[in-house]
This record gives C-alpha cells, structure tokens and sequence, in this order.
C-alpha cells in the first residue's frame, strides 16, 4: 500500500511578508515570529491590571477606543506594534472591519483543541505561553468533528506545537471561503494551574 503523503499546513518566518502564505490552500497557519523585547516595560505595566477590552469597527474606531479604555498614549509602543498588526491583518483578509480583543487571562480559556467558526483570526500572546496548535498529520478530524475530547483529537501529544511569545499568527477557521482548505485546530496554554498569566490580542474578521 503506497504511504500517505503529508503536505505541511504551516508556514514560519521573520518577516511579515509571511503571512500573505496563509491563502495557499495546503496552508490554514502563518506564524510572523517577532522580537518584542523593547515593548517588555509597556506589556509589564498592563499584567498588573484586569483588562478585557473589546471593540468592533476599522482600524481607527478601534485604536481611538484602545487608547481611550486603557489610558494608553497613542504613540506607546505597544499601541504603535497593536497597529501593525492591524494593518497586517487587513492587507491578509482584504477586510476594513473587524473585531478586537486586548485581555489579560489568567484562565486556560479554550481547554479543548478546536476549529474557529470564522474566516480568519490573528493571536499574539504578548506575555505568557503562546497558542497550542497542531499539524495536519497529528490530527484526528474524526474526533474532532464528533466533539471527542483532546486526547481522542490528538495522534501524538508530544507533537504539539506551540507558537511563541510575541509570534503573530493568522489562522483560517471554519468558514474560510476557499474549496479544499482544512480550518487550523488550535487551543488556549494550560496556566490557570500554575498561577501564570497571559496578555493576548485577538482579531477577527467581521
């Protein structure tokens, strides 16, 4: 019987460039790892507060209401890399709206390895423990579709991938509108038992 040959659902790199990759069909995560050393202080002074900040609109709308919720200067750095991303996430999706989160999460939020019902999302853990994620080949649709739990969903635990801190990534979800795409299968680090914390950004198409 002639092996099943795996096509890697990934693409990583340094440049922001890469994220454009996430539309070739084989691909459903981009990963723009990034330095973010010089935002360190910014992103310290933010984990001591309880922030849950949402919003929904275009880039401006949302940077205003940032700036505004949080008492940020709107030439912070992190307010300066926040629209970045943004624009990043427009140039990807082809979109002028979107929604927004900035939170800091001290609970393991999605527990279980699941697709987004969505277009196109954007993480970056600015603190704490990135994204979970897996390959296509240490996948079990089966069970995923069947709502079975992690361990029926993952082939192989030690091959779990996990996306690092301050990476940027674009996953495809659900309803990404292109013939033969598989939604990228993906779930919040375990902190909540370590006591550990986490500052996330999240963007979605609209």
């Amino acid at each position: 019987m002639k092996a099943e040959t795996i096509v890697k659902n990934w693409v990583e790199g340094e440049a922001s460039d890469i994220l454009k990759n996430i539309h070739q069909t084989h691909v459903n995560i981009a990963i723009y790892n990034r330095n973010i050393r010089s935002m360190e202080d910014e992103i310290n002074s933010l984990l001591t507060q309880d922030i849950v900040f949402k919003s929904s609109g275009n880039i401006t709308t949302i940077l205003n209401e940032l700036t505004k919720a949080i008492q940020l200067d709107e030439n912070s750095k992190i307010v300066q890399d926040i629209q970045q991303l943004l624009h990043h996430f427009k140039e990807v999706a082809k979109e002028k709206s979107f929604r927004f989160l900035l939170a800091t999460v001290n609970t393991n939020m999605c527990r279980k390895f699941h697709m987004d019902v969505n277009k196109l999302r954007m993480l970056c853990t600015y603190s704490g423990p990135g994204t979970l994620w897996l390959t296509e080949d240490n996948i079990n649709r089966k069970a995923l579709e069947s709502y079975k739990s992690n361990q029926f969903i993952v082939i192989n635990e030690s091959r779990i991938q996990q996306a690092k801190t301050g990476a940027a990534i674009i996953l495809k979800g659900a309803i990404y509108p292109k013939e033969g795409t598989k939604a990228a299968v993906h779930r919040s680090p375990t902190i909540e038992e370590n006591g550990e914390k986490r500052l996330l950004l999240r963007i979605d198409t609209n």
